[in-house]
Order: C-alpha cells, then structure tokens, then sequence
C-alpha cells in the first residue's frame, strides 16, 4: 500500500515524470523503508573501521603496511577524501582502530578498539580465528547500535587497510563462485606484473581451505575491519536503518553479511561502482 503511495506522490510533483531518475528510485526505496510518506535522514554516520592484514606481508599491495595508520591520522586530521564529503553534508565520521599495527596517540581523535594488530598471513593460517571474528561483529554492531540510539537512522561504512582487496577479492570469488582471476585487480595502484602475482598468491590461499558457512568464510579470508562492517550491517538492518554500501571493501562486507541475511538488500543502497574490477561484479 505504502509503495502505491509515495509513487503516486513523487509522480505527481510539478515535474515531467521521471525525470529525476535515479533520485526518484531513492526516495521510494527510503520512504518504503521507514514505511512513511514523509520519510526523514536524521544523524547521518559513517563509520570507517581500520586494521592491517597478515596477508599484505606477501607482497600484494605496492604500499608498506604503514600506509594504513598514516591515513587513519590522516582522516581524523581532516585531509582525506572522506572529510570533505562529510563536512560538506554535515554527516557525523568516526575513525575506529580496530586492528592496526599501530599505536594511536591519546587524543589524536582516533577510536580505540583494537581486537588484535593485524588478521594473520593467510598463507600460512586463516586470517581470524572464529572467537575474533565474532568478537569484530559484535563490536561493529555495538558501534551502529550507539549511533542508533543517538538518533542516527542513516548510516555508511568505510574502512581503511593495506591489503584488503585481497580479503574482499576472495570474499567475492567464494560467496558468488565469480572467478578468482575476475575478481583480482589492481588495488592500491599495482602494475601488470603486480596483479598476476598477487593472482597467484590469492590462487594459493584460496585452494588451501575449504570453510563451509559464512561464518567460516569470513574469518579464513577476511579481515577484522571486514568483520566490523558485517555486523553492523546486520545491526543496522535490525533498527531498520538506511544502509549505504560505497566502495569495494565495503561491498565485500556487504555480501557477507547478505549471504548470513539476504533481507539486508531491502534497506542498502549503494553509493557508486569503483575502477576495482571485482566490484563492478559485485554489484
């Protein structure tokens, strides 16, 4: 009933019909979701959750691991892309450590709530055990679940992470059976010779296990700042709030979190499709 309402709603605005696109998409999605004809955006969010990665160790990104802690300051200094976007829109950003290979300083404006320095080399063992992995869950979740109470019904997830298109291109090559070799692509800016032996690393990790629930698939591939966004997304959908999807990473967690509650699609959108390669096909 509520649909055939807000059509006719946004149909009959002095405007030609539909020629606000895909605005006009967004608007029913919205109003659908908070089943009302005059729907509203209160506290916006976005949560950008960082930790290193074990597997960045065997050569897949042409960035030190230290790159990730730079840019987590970087962001709370105001200096990324992130910062202008929020500032422009008045959206509330918070900046969570949740397992990087760093010591923050007190006060520099980053969160603290490191679950381990880094996923392991999934080379050699699967990145997170499945006490870690649930653990990550469950405090994204508690972070979306503050923000709920906060007011906030519509919140997006960022992350930050040297080497974590390798976890999000394994996320999507074993949940959506896409191949391997479709889903691998330059990340942080790798050259031709880069990506093939950043495919055969992944070739190897990919065929060394053999996890059975999603549950088990994100803690061998993926990684904790992943596993944060999962469960707030899952968290999110279960206050009913807008979900915003922007990026690879995040769409891996997305996908994660849809093969756990496939309902989650009803209250996502999402923001834009990257130059990754294996986004594109996540979408």
């Amino acid at each position: 009933m509520i649909e055939q309402q807000l059509i006719h709603k946004i149909n009959t605005r002095t405007k030609p019909m539909g020629s606000l696109g895909k605005l006009e998409a967004i608007a029913l999605k919205i109003g659908k979701i908070q089943n009302t004809l005059t729907p509203e955006l209160r506290n916006p969010c976005i949560l950008v959750f960082a930790a290193d990665h074990g597997i960045a160790d065997a050569g897949v990104s042409p960035c030190p691991k230290e790159i990730t802690h730079q840019m987590v300051l970087n962001f709370v200094n105001g200096g990324a892309g992130i910062n202008v976007f929020t500032r422009q829109h008045g959206i509330n950003l918070r900046v969570i450590d949740g397992g990087v290979d760093y010591d923050f300083p007190e006060g520099c404006g980053v969160e603290s709530c490191k679950l381990a320095r880094g996923t392991n080399n999934m080379l050699h063992q699967p990145a997170m055990d499945l006490d870690l992995c649930r653990l990550a869950m469950q405090k994204g979740a508690e972070y979306v679940r503050r923000e709920f109470e906060n007011g906030c019904n519509v919140i997006g997830f960022g992350e930050m992470g040297i080497g974590n298109t390798s976890p999000a291109s394994l996320l999507l090559h074993k949940f959506a059976g896409v191949s391997l070799a479709d889903c691998v692509g330059r990340g942080a800016g790798l050259n031709p010779e880069g990506v093939e032996r950043k495919y055969q690393i992944l070739s190897e990790v990919a065929a060394k296990y053999n996890p059975q629930t999603p549950l088990e698939t994100l803690a061998t591939f993926g990684g904790i700042e992943i596993a944060m966004m999962v469960g707030g997304i899952l968290e999110a959908k279960k206050n009913n709030m807008l979900i915003l999807a922007d990026g690879f990473i995040a769409t891996s967690a997305f996908i994660t979190a849809y093969e756990m509650q496939p309902d989650i699609l009803d209250n996502t959108l999402f923001s834009h499709s990257s130059n990754e390669k294996g986004h594109v096909l996540m979408l």
